[in-house]
């Protein structure tokens, strides 16, 4: 076992075919998948989050996936835990790790450390989550945009209220710079992302969005509104594709509108998930435009082995 954990890394905006290809890639070489995707980790979320399918994690062990309930608080620090858990058993085990994700802030962790920033206010927290309930996600934009715009201006989602209320505590715990913004120094790793053309994405985007729908989605919505209050979850209260789906469900959106609602809002997702990895990390981009997911496995499996393993910036293990 190497003297710090390493993994295979995909990166990319959503709907580029990352996943399909780590899926592919892990069948056929052998090895676990770390998801570092922020939404793939609360139970319920399935269909809109295009969590692997039952059959897909009987075939490869997956980590990072159904951790908590969506009205559960999960940190950068619990995923850079979960990480290390997944690193060191793909490697006793001599199987390769693969990590497949957007979620920048889960890749920048694994690649130069977790940041040390304050813990949670528990009176600040309740606080802006108060807002948040009384005023809706503008408020909490608001408020954020008047105390610090460039934290506004960093963070990657900002329909996600939870990000804001942790964005404004740590504003008010003096943290001047948002993570998201600090720069990646040259020295560290180059990281393989996939990622498509514009006109791609958007065939695509509008793809999984039609799946969504065929597959049950508004059944999905409505049985976790029914049972398990999801309006109330803070974090699906502002997911891409749950909202609009409310929405449709409460006779806000027709069908149709809620369809191309979330097209919109996942393309602009996928936008700046590529303006994140341009500027914050050094990543060796293939493009994938018209190839099949074998082609697309064999160079990301060339990219891979010219490049190696990566080593992770992981704490010891206690």
């Amino acid at each position: 076992m190497p003297e710090r954990p390493e993994a295979f890394f995909l990166v990319g905006p959503t709907a580029a075919g990352k996943s399909a290809v780590a899926q592919y890639l892990a069948e056929q070489d052998g090895g676990d998948i770390l998801s570092a995707d922020s939404m793939l980790v609360y139970r319920g979320l399935d269909i809109g989050t295009a969590k692997p399918s039952r059959a897909e994690r009987e075939r490869v062990r997956y980590w990072g996936v159904d951790l908590v309930d969506p009205i559960e608080p999960f940190s950068v620090a619990q995923f850079v835990a979960v990480a290390g858990e997944a690193a060191r058993e793909t490697a006793r085990a001599g199987r390769r790790l693969i990590v497949v994700g957007g979620t920048g802030l889960y890749i920048k962790a694994l690649l130069h450390g977790l940041a040390t920033l304050p813990t949670t206010n528990p009176a600040g927290r309740e606080r802006w989550q108060s807002l948040l309930r009384a005023g809706g996600i503008d408020a909490l934009r608001d408020e954020l945009r008047a105390r610090a715009p460039q934290w506004l201006a960093g963070l990657s989602d900002p329909d996600n209220g939870r990000r804001i209320v942790r964005a404004l505590e740590l504003v008010e715990a003096g943290v001047a710079i948002p993570p998201a913004s600090w720069a990646c120094p040259g020295e560290f790793p180059t990281i393989t992302g996939v990622t498509a053309s514009r006109e791609i994405l958007e065939r695509r985007i509008r793809e999984r969005v039609d799946a969504m729908y065929r597959g049950g989605f508004l059944d999905e919505v409505r049985r976790l509104l029914e049972h398990r209050g999801l309006a109330e979850w803070p974090t699906a209260a502002q997911a891409v594709g749950y909202v609009e789906a409310m929405d449709c469900l409460a006779g806000r959106l027709t069908e149709d509108a809620a369809r191309e609602r979330t097209v919109i809002r996942t393309r602009q997702l996928a936008k700046r998930q590529m303006t994140w990895f341009r500027h914050q990390c050094r990543v060796d981009w293939i493009e994938v435009d018209g190839a099949g997911v074998a082609s697309m496995a064999a160079r990301v499996r060339q990219a891979w082995a010219a490049s190696g393993p990566t080593p992770l910036a992981l704490p010891p293990a206690a």
